[in-house]
């Protein structure tokens, strides 16, 4: 079985400290690949640097909706640098004006499409606003991307595959109390999805309460084959595939 952790950040803490045993830890669960996502400016270096460490590791440009501050530069020029990302909006917690998190979502997406890379979106009870950008984007300037740690409504799900984006799934379906995501989980085509664990948060079932690591996609993996009633080397297969289609820069 070979997987990719579609998103995680190996630079935070509970992972940096050990991030050869973090690794080896997943390549020995079937974990192939892992796409190590920067959330403010101050850590695009670090996670260009693992990604230059490991050959099986990539990294992604962004700047999170709560840092929306600033903006992704010519460092996506990078080899390594498969994505940018990631980027959104929140408005949940509202750690930023959300006027400007929209400016900084334009700013992102504008540079995906300078750069021909795909956009790693975060959104939260921002739904109207995430799909209204990125319905203008693509019928404009053509990105494409993935909706990452997907939480979000059945009609998101429906509008992003629509504008030609995967939908990605951390840990957060296993939950218990998560029955209307595992309705989405469902429903959402093969050939659109991804898993991630959005580590170090977030670890799935079995293992609530630890520090998840990217060895436990599988775990979420092994959920959702039997949520959707697919062997799980199926969906293991298919969503590798799925990555390396949307980043295809992964490949070379």
């Amino acid at each position: 079985m070979r997987l990719i952790d579609s998103h995680c950040h190996l630079n935070y803490p509970g992972l940096v400290e050990d991030e050869g045993g973090v690794l080896d830890r997943a390549r020995a669960r079937g974990v192939a690949g892992f796409l190590n996502i920067s959330t403010r400016q101050s850590e695009w270096g670090q996670v260009v640097d693992a990604a230059e460490r490991h050959p099986d590791v990539w990294a992604a440009i962004g700047v999170h909706p709560h840092e929306a501050d600033a903006h992704p530069d010519e460092a996506a020029s990078h080899p390594k640098v498969i994505a940018i990302g990631e980027c959104g909006l929140d408005y949940y917690y509202d750690k930023s004006d959300r006027a400007a998190q929209r400016e900084r979502f334009q700013a992102h997406i504008a540079a995906a499409r300078q750069t021909g890379l795909p956009i790693v979106v975060h959104t939260r009870d921002a739904e109207e606003d995430t799909a209204a950008i990125l319905s203008e984007a693509v019928e404009h300037e053509g990105v494409t991307g993935v909706l990452h740690c997907f939480t979000g409504s059945a009609s998101l799900a429906r509008k992003g595959i629509e504008l030609g984006f995967f939908v990605s799934l951390s840990g957060i379906v296993t939950f218990k109390n998560a029955k209307d995501l595992q309705d989405v989980a469902r429903a959402i085509p093969a050939d659109r999805l991804l898993v991630e664990t959005d580590a170090p948060f977030l670890a799935p079932v079995p293992n609530r309460g630890k520090t998840c690591e990217p060895a436990f996609v599988t775990d979420t993996a092994r959920f959702l084959a039997e949520l959707r009633g697919e062997a799980v080397e199926q969906l293991a297969e298919q969503t590798t595939a799925n990555f390396f289609r949307l980043f295809p820069k992964a490949e070379g």
